[in-house]
Order: structure tokens, then C-alpha cells, then sequence
């Protein structure tokens, strides 16, 4: 009996630590099964402020106005002094007795220092010389740069450069400790990104964010970062770090409609910044080159249009007469796809391609006219400092005769041809139809159609009369100085 009784106790035993075991392995596969989700974690950015921080700063600048003094100094209380600022000395009110002070002499001008604008900077060498924004610094007559303990420096302006918004100055003080320079070609989308600046006059404030873009193209010569980085108003000149604590970029603009920052925000590439730096501490200024040429987009109904394939390279609008361009050969409807070996891949490529080069070098530029590639050798000019614009009127016409395309178009005057710069071509006198579809008008000048050089009105409707009705011709057109290719697809 106690047997049988040990027996079923054992055995209660045995089945109570299945039990158990069934439960811990459902529970094993259930764990199986059903990974849990990986957590996120976000960076630590702590240790990139502390090595970048303190060399950062805040920049403050003044400038002088021009303040109308009362003749009658600090305690005059002349009641109709107001009135005859506006409407002069004789003025006396119906009633009013004349003031022993009327003929005293008119108010005085004097000049006072009131403070202008707040903004970023950060060190780049231990001698003092600190990159900022050109806008940061423009038109100011102090400069005051604060550092992350307190003190405050007297700093010069080393040189600007409006067209990059790019400024160097200097304080004089050694022993500074620089950012490292980072390599913004490195940069890639997502990627985290500090910003250390004094927005709003909060100094060395951190914000923090990813890389949304790269190679933004908003400007001629720069194609900017963009952030989701807070950038305000003072954060202006201040550096945009990486995780490695080196500088990659100079907060410069915000896209918003506040005035506030409102998730996009851009910096200057520390590459290109750096290339300006050199000749700003060597010159003072930027010395870029130039060849003389207006340029626009190359769509890709053009692009086909004229057998190009691919939207690329830069279309030609206008040549420079005289200019280092048309020395070489380059005309209106080229399209530059090459300049000294590199490919012109975005018609914003050239202005950085050329401004780069030094003036004077004897450059290859490339370009696609007519059906093919063409190489003509051009010698390097200098950009002016201050653009230098032209305006020509527009040609006036005689004589008329209609198309297909919806065009009446008239003989161009030779004085008029030789006024705007132009060879042969047709003015447009009325445009409906296909052409006006297109976008051409009143106006206009044609000059080109699919790669044939247009004479005079005869000849145009010849070409015209033998256009293929099923794909769209290329139209060179001439307008207000410039032209650009224009595909207008004949009427069936």
C-alpha cells in the first residue's frame, strides 16, 4: 500500500514537471517566433559639442546712421518745431506769434554708432582668422567677436566674397584652438548633423538634425547642403558639424515664409568654402573666370529636338560680342557640354567649372551644334567685380509671309540685325496655333530650324513646308538679347 502510494506520489511528480516543461518550451517558440522589434537608438551628440564648442563664436556688428540734431540742443521745446521740419523755416501757424528762435540755424546732421546684427562664426586657425557670412559682416563698420568665455575681441575684415556669401576676418589672438575641416563630398542623405551658432543672440546654442539633400542647386555658383537642422535668424555663419566634430559646411539660408525656421535650412560646403578662403587670405578677394556667355536649362524636348539624346550641357543664349567666347567660336544654340575635360552635366555646373578656372588658361569647351560635337579652344577671362548688363531692342521687321506652324513672320533689317548681334533669322509678327502653344510670340526672332541657319522669310517657309509633321521641330529663337531653343510640333 505505501508502495502503490510512493508510486502515484511519483507519478504527480513526474506529470507536474511536463507540465512545467510544456510551458517553458511554448514559451521558448513563442519567443521564436516573434522576434521583438530592434530599437532606434539616437546618437549621442555630446561628445562632438565638447570638441567643437569652444570654437565657435558670437559675432555682433555695428554701424554708423546719420541723426538730425535740433538747433535749439537737448531742451529745445520750440511747439512748431515738428512743422517746419516739413515744411520749412518760414513756417508759422495762422495766429502764432513769431519765435525769438526762427532764425536760428536749420537742424544739424550728426553720425551715430548703433548696433547692427548679430551672427556666427567659428575659428580656423590658432592666429586668429574666423569664417562667418558675408551678409553676417556687409556694410558693417565694427566688428565684435565673443568667445565662448566671455571676452570680447576687435576683429578686421580679411576679405569677402558677395557671390559665395563667404567672409573672412581675423582677431588678434593666439593660441586659438581651429574646427577641423571635414569633406563634405563625403556628406550623404540621412546622415546626422550639428548646428553651433547664437540664434537669435542665444550663443553657442546646439541644434540638431540629418542631411535631407545634397547638391541643392539655388545659386550660380554654389550647390548647397540641405538640413532639417533649426537654423534662425544668428545662426548665420556658424559651422554645420558631422559626428566626427569636423566642420562640413557654413549655415547660410532658410527657405521659409515666417522668417522663422520653418524645417529647411542650407549650408555652404566647407570644399567650397575653403577654395575661396586661399584666395581671400592670399588677395583679399576672389579672382573667377569667366567666358562671356549666357546659359539656361537643356530640357529634354529640346534635348531630343535637336538630337542631343540626354538633357545635359548648358544652352548657349547669348555670346558676348567680343568676349572670350566669341573669340573661340561659340554661338547662340550651342550647347556646352564639355569645358576642359569636364562633363557639364547640369547647366549649373558651368559658371562653377569656368569660375574656378584662372583667367588667362587656354581652355577645350565642347560643344554640340548642328547634329555634332565641335571642340573650340578658348582663352580664360576674369570676372568683373560688378556684372555688366546690356539691353538691346528688338529688331524691327518688313515685309511678311505665313506658315504652317501658325506663324507670320517678316524679314529682319540688316541695321537691326547688326544692332542686336544677330545673322539672318525672321521676326515673328503674329504666333497662334502650334507655335503660340509653344510659347513663341509676337517678337520673337528665329533664327534656327532643326540645324538649318534661317535667311530670310522665303527660305523660312521653304523649311518650314518641308517639316516632318510627326515629330516636333527645334526653333532657335532670339528674345529680349537671348535666345533658346524652343520645339514647336507641326499641324496635321
Amino acid at each position: 500500500m505505501r508502495t502503490a502510494c510512493m508510486s502515484m506520489y511519483k507519478f504527480k511528480q513526474f506529470l507536474s514537471a511536463a507540465a512545467v516543461g510544456v510551458v517553458l518550451a511554448c514559451a521558448s517558440m513563442a519567443s521564436t517566433a516573434q522576434p521583438s522589434a530592434p530599437v532606434l537608438a539616437v546618437p549621442d551628440f555630446t561628445e562632438a559639442v565638447a570638441k567643437t564648442e569652444g570654437s565657435v563664436v558670437n559675432i555682433r556688428t555695428t554701424e554708423a546712421v546719420t541723426v538730425r540734431q535740433s538747433p535749439f540742443g537737448p531742451g529745445g521745446t520750440d511747439p512748431y518745431e515738428m512743422f517746419r521740419w516739413f515744411f520749412g523755416p518760414d513756417f508759422m501757424p495762422p495766429g502764432a506769434q513769431p519765435s525769438p528762435r526762427r532764425n536760428m540755424p536749420p537742424p544739424s546732421e550728426e553720425e551715430r554708432i548703433v548696433p547692427r546684427g548679430v551672427g556666427s562664426g567659428f575659428i580656423i586657425s590658432s592666429d586668429g582668422y574666423i569664417l562667418t557670412n558675408n551678409h553676417v559682416v556687409e556694410g558693417a563698420n565694427g566688428i565684435f567677436v565673443t568667445m565662448t568665455d566671455g571676452k570680447e575681441h576687435t576683429a578686421e575684415v580679411i576679405g569677402t566674397d558677395p557671390r559665395t556669401d563667404i567672409a573672412l576676418i581675423k582677431i588678434d589672438v593666439k593660441g586659438l584652438s581651429p574646427l577641423p575641416i571635414g569633406d563634405s563630398k563625403q556628406l550623404k542623405k540621412g546622415q546626422w548633423v550639428l548646428a553651433i551658432g547664437s540664434p537669435f543672440g542665444l550663443d553657442s546654442t546646439v541644434t540638431a538634425g540629418i542631411v535631407s539633400a545634397i547638391n541643392r542647386e539655388t545659386g550660380d555658383y554654389l550647390p548647397f547642403i540641405q538640413t532639417d537642422v533649426a537654423v534662425n535668424p544668428g545662426n548665420s555663419g556658424g559651422p554645420l558639424i558631422n559626428l566626427a566634430g569636423e566642420v562640413v559646411g557654413i549655415n547660410s539660408q532658410i527657405i521659409s515664409q515666417s522668417g522663422g525656421f520653418m524645417g529647411i535650412s542650407l549650408a555652404i560646403p566647407i570644399d567650397e568654402v575653403m577654395r575661396v578662403v586661399e584666395q581671400l587670405k592670399e588677395h583679399g578677394k576672389v579672382t573667377r573666370g569667366r567666358i562671356g556667355v549666357q546659359i539656361g536649362q537643356v530640357s529634354p524636348d529640346v534635348a531630343k529636338a535637336i538630337g542631343l539624346g540626354d538633357a545635359r550641357g548648358a544652352m548657349v543664349s547669348n555670346v558676348e560680342p567680343g568676349g572670350p567666347a566669341a573669340d573661340a567660336g561659340v554661338s547662340s544654340g550651342d550647347v556646352i557640354t564639355k569645358f576642359d575635360g569636364r562633363d557639364i552635366k547640369h547647366w549649373t555646373d558651368l559658371p562653377r567649372i569656368v569660375g574656378e578656372t584662372k583667367p588667362g588658361t587656354r581652355a577645350d569647351i565642347e560643344v554640340w551644334r548642328k547634329g555634332k560635337n565641335q571642340t573650340l579652344k578658348v582663352k580664360v577671362g576674369e570676372m568683373p567685380s560688378a556684372t555688366e548688363t546690356a539691353s538691346t531692342q528688338a529688331p524691327e521687321s518688313r515685309g511678311t509671309t505665313a506658315d504652317s506652324l501658325g506663324l507670320t513672320v517678316a524679314d529682319v533689317p540688316e541695321a537691326a540685325r547688326k544692332q542686336a548681334g544677330i545673322k539672318g533669322g525672321v521676326q515673328v509678327s503674329q504666333s497662334q496655333g502650334p507655335a503660340a502653344a509653344a510659347g513663341i510670340v509676337p517678337g520673337d526672332v528665329i533664327l534656327t530650324v532643326n540645324n538649318e541657319d534661317i535667311t530670310d522669310a522665303a527660305q523660312f517657309a521653304k523649311v518650314v513646308k518641308g517639316l516632318d509633321k510627326n515629330r516636333a521641330a527645334a526653333m532657335l529663337i532670339w528674345r529680349d538679347g537671348q535666345t533658346q531653343w524652343v520645339p514647336v510640333t507641326p499641324s496635321k
